[in-house]
């Protein structure tokens, strides 16, 4: 079967866990015999591997002319009043900008344009559906949600959509109406929904009052690691203990400063590392201050490819304090570079995960002990790093990819 896939980011131009989570899912479905993708993405760069899929840019799509474009936009959209109003009330006031080639210009990014950005990529996808052969669509998260619609209202195709996180975890429970819409709006039009954890398969139907039947769980993974001996040499005689991830809300991160300042009252040969970047990021190292441990304390930015397998290297003990985390991958990567993994409860991940420690992301005391337990004894470090490693490395992509395509076959069924 050929899927016609929607995504906002594909590697090596990611700036989370949504691009690297597409890009080990369209791996894992050429190792299906019968499945071919055809992945859009907002701007392509050209330096994408392609040795699974074929990817194009929505910026390379011709729509027409200025012109052309009015004729385009008046398709009509039979039985589905809803789609028009949305974009109306939504998006209508956007300017048309196709250029003289016909195409449309994309960052592909999340900045203060996005909402036109993902309306220009719904019209794409238009012209996309219209021109391709295929037998189901894949949309991933909130931001290809239209346009994954869009196909389906040009072609009649099924639609799968896929929910990597809602504006509930984004925004801890502050949701933004519009981006709510949206996300209700593809969940009420598509066939089928895969969400990556029972944590947000719940959150999909007692928040959105979606039908159980049509959602399904089907988890995340890894790309399998050949460790290589690393050229980057740890400049620290301490402990290395490391936060990796978005210094936002959702993320935590308060918590792992708190906790790093009761570990350091108990054993001060430990260095802690905040690696990433976010709107929290100046607040945490105020505090670090106002704790007196920033002689303790690292802040690297955003780390991305080889720079966070240079970190986990270096690191002794991974921490994943998520206050909302729908799966999360990143406990998953430290696990294939032997680290000892911390992670919380209110994770999806932590369902599928054995040999972690977990705890409550609000309990401070907790995650220190935990911390602290694994820097004091050697035996416990050495299991949950053998243990976890041998876990992590029976969780791969071609296993999720095989239930995605159960999933397929219900959408291509449904009803």
């Amino acid at each position: 079967m050929r899927v016609l896939m929607f995504g906002w980011e594909f590697p090596p131009h990611i700036s989370g866990g949504l691009g690297t989570a597409c890009y080990g899912l369209t791996k894992g479905l050429a190792d299906c015999d019968d499945v071919d993708v055809l992945f859009v993405v907002p701007k392509a760069y050209g330096d994408e591997d392609q040795s699974s899929m074929q990817l194009i840019g929505a910026n390379q799509v011709p729509v027409g002319t200025n012109r052309d474009f009015h004729d385009v936009e008046s398709i009509p959209y039979v039985g589905a009043d809803e789609y028009s109003m949305l974009f109306e009330s939504e998006y209508g006031h956007y300017p048309y900008t196709a250029g003289r080639n016909g195409r449309m210009w994309f960052s592909g990014k999340y900045g203060d344009e996005l909402h036109e950005e993902i309306y220009k990529y719904s019209l794409a996808a238009k012209v996309v559906a219209r021109d391709n052969y295929f037998d189901l669509i894949h949309a991933h998260d909130w931001l290809a949600y239209p346009a994954g619609i869009a196909a389906k209202e040009m072609t009649g195709k099924p639609l799968v959509i896929h929910v990597h996180a809602t504006d509930f975890d984004r925004s801890g429970g502050s949701v933004n109406p519009r981006v709510f819409e949206i996300e209700k709006w593809g969940m009420d039009r598509a066939d089928q929904i895969i969400t990556v954890s029972n944590l947000t398969r719940n959150t999909v139907i007692s928040k959105y009052g979606i039908d159980p039947r049509k959602v399904t769980t089907v988890y995340n993974a890894v790309e399998p690691v050949v460790e290589k001996e690393s050229t980057v040499k740890k400049g620290v005689k301490e402990k290395v203990v490391t936060f990796l991830g978005r210094i936002t809300m959702q993320k935590g991160p308060e918590y792992f400063v708190e906790a790093a300042k009761l570990v350091l009252d108990r054993m001060p040969d430990v260095r802690f590392v905040m690696a990433g970047s976010g709107d929290m990021m100046n607040a945490m190292i105020r505090r670090a201050a106002q704790l007196d441990i920033c002689d303790k304390f690292n802040f690297t930015g955003f780390l991305k490819g080889d720079d966070v397998f240079n970190m986990f290297r270096q690191s002794d003990v991974f921490v994943m304090p998520s206050v909302s985390e729908p799966f999360g991958i990143v406990p998953l990567e430290a696990m294939q570079t032997n680290v000892p993994v911390i992670i919380s409860y209110q994770s999806g991940c932590a369902e599928i995960l054995d040999h972690a420690l977990k705890i409550d992301y609000w309990d401070t005391h907790a995650m220190a002990n935990s911390i602290y337990g694994l820097l004091k004894y050697p035996a416990l470090w050495k299991m949950m790093k053998e243990e976890g490693k041998k876990e992590v490395d029976g969780i791969v992509w071609t296993k999720s990819a095989a239930n995605v395509r159960d999933v397929y076959l219900k959408a291509l069924h449904w009803g």
